[in-house]
């Protein structure tokens, strides 16, 4: 049986280069998908025609978004590179055309909530008050806290209701998501870590879940790959 090809976007860093963290590649790999990292191209066509050929969406980690945002980035957050801004609008739209399974992680979380009309915090720590959660924030390597998994929501089912303990490592949070999202998750002190659809095809979480093998959240990968098979 063939494996189902998860499409994975990527980032731009300041040299120019096309970026990905390996631990995207190697979840999906582990749920039994065959990754293909997406070209970051500004023509259109050639990046249809490859978006023609996947079976499911995964929206990787990335710096600022500034569409739906509330408020003005931070000085220590570099806004989306515009040809990435470009490429992810075209994969995303292309998915909801063909109704394909999205998983969406930290950036692409927040990506698929403004794409659909949601609104984001430029700045959680400052606009909420709240404590920092990203460690560059806090000066340190690694932030983790609790997240509370709203019941009968396909983030339950995946994990289990009640609290569990994840990665941080962000600036920005949903607001308000967008149409058809609800919220799934958040953490203990109340902002947004996972909206979904009402199907579950698109989900979207603000921990890294890539970055913790050996845990329940790997079974995300699971749900995308077993989607994308259908």
């Amino acid at each position: 049986m063939s494996r189902p090809l998860i499409g994975i976007t990527s980032s731009l860093n300041a040299d120019g280069h096309q970026v990905l963290e390996y631990q995207y590649v190697d979840a999906v790999v582990q749920a039994g998908g065959a990754p293909l990292v997406l070209p970051m191209t500004t023509e259109r066509a050639a990046l249809q025609a490859v978006l023609e050929r996947i079976d499911g969406l995964l929206i990787t980690g990335g710096p600022g978004i500034e569409r739906g945002l509330i408020g003005t980035l931070p000085g220590d957050l570099p806004p989306v590179a515009a040809k990435r801004d470009q490429a992810d609008h075209w994969s995303f739209a292309a998915a909801q055309e063909r109704q394909l399974p999205v998983l969406g992680i930290c950036y692409g979380m927040q990506f698929i909530s403004a794409e659909l009309g949601g609104t984001i915090w430029a700045d959680v720590e400052a606009q909420l008050g709240v404590e920092p959660h990203s460690p560059q924030r806090a000066k340190a390597e690694r932030i983790e806290h609790d997240l509370q998994i709203e019941p009968d929501t396909m983030l339950a089912a995946l994990g289990h209701a009640g609290p569990s303990r994840v990665n941080s490592n962000h600036m920005q949070a949903v607001d308000q998501p967008g149409a058809g999202l609800s919220v799934s998750g958040r953490s203990s002190d109340g902002v947004v870590e996972a909206v979904e659809s009402a199907d579950g095809r698109l989900i979207g979480v603000q921990f890294h879940p890539e970055r913790m093998f050996g845990t329940i959240w790997l079974r995300l990968f699971d749900h995308l790959v077993q989607r994308a098979a259908d």
